[in-house]
């Protein structure tokens, strides 16, 4: 009876209408975006596309694709993501498992968890993380992107509180059939804890593909650059070395860098919708404790 009174159903439907708005409003600029480079050169040199095409042409994909440094870059990326991805959860999930348990169960667990917390108030620094990466040999390497950020406290204590949330009675029962923690954690907690994974997945891959800084002061061949850093190069600070100069003589900068941003924000884009189902779950339930 509540959800039918006049005052809800009002409620409703200028909340929804709110967030319709906002929700548009989110997209407005990235098909703006879509729509330049979708634009011959001289209407968006000019400023004239809004929310159509001018000149409707795929010439700045195709220069875009028909660059080397570009595709090795995207390529860069999506290695950096994949694995990063899958080490960062492999990590993440086996300490956040560890510090789940009772001090009873793993003496000194207090002591672990007090040095993760540790790690997020104080770090490092730039200086020594890049003198460290120098003398481990990692310059110019993949892991120079990885490693560093491995270990997210963030995350291993979302997890943590998740997996507190696994009733007891599972663990117990796989321990009385004879498994041990490995098997435990491998069958019954990662398995039911399908909406935390899923949001610390999307967490790290996000932060591994939008991340540009750490590519800027490691890597130093052109075609080891991730494409967040090839981007920068090209977008911020204007630097279109990396681009043939008789290929794009005649194109639209504006265009190229359109479709850039739009090519590097469509996997994200994508992979979302199939995740955000277990993102809202995940939050709620691994950020607070029972």
């Amino acid at each position: 009876m509540y959800h039918k009174t006049l005052p809800y159903r009002l409620f409703t439907i200028m909340n929804n209408t709110l967030l319709g708005l906002i929700a548009i409003g989110c997209l407005l600029p990235m098909f703006h975006l879509l729509m330049v480079s979708l634009s011959s050169t001289a209407p968006a040199n000019a400023g004239l596309v809004t929310f159509w095409p001018k000149g409707f042409t795929f010439e700045a994909y195709a220069k875009t694709f028909d660059n080397a440094n570009f595709l090795s870059s995207l390529w860069v990326s999506v290695k950096r993501t994949v694995f990063g991805t899958a080490l960062a959860l492999l990590v993440n999930t086996a300490a956040a498992y560890a510090l789940s348990k009772e001090t009873c169960v793993f003496r000194g667990r207090n002591v672990y968890m007090w040095y993760f917390v540790f790690t997020m108030l104080f770090n490092g620094g730039l200086v020594p993380g890049y003198i460290l990466i120098l003398k481990l040999g990692l310059m110019d390497t993949l892991l120079a992107l990885i490693l560093p950020g491995l270990v997210a406290v963030y995350n291993i204590i979302l997890l943590l509180n998740f997996f507190r949330n696994v009733p007891k009675d599972l663990e117990e029962a796989a321990f009385i059939d004879g498994a041990g923690h490995l098997r435990t954690f491998a069958t019954i907690y990662l398995p039911i804890s399908l909406p935390a994974i899923a949001t610390v997945s999307l967490f790290t891959m996000v932060g591994h593909w939008n991340a540009y800084f750490d590519g800027l002061i490691y890597i130093k061949e052109s075609e080891n650059l991730p494409l967040a850093s090839f981007m920068q190069t090209i977008i911020v600070q204007a630097d279109m070395t990396k681009f043939d100069a008789a290929m794009v003589a005649n194109m639209s900068q504006r265009t190229i860098r359109a479709s850039q941003i739009f090519i590097g924000a469509l996997p994200i884009l994508i992979a979302y919708p199939f995740l955000q189902r277990y993102f809202v779950k995940g939050i709620s339930i691994g950020a607070v404790k029972e």
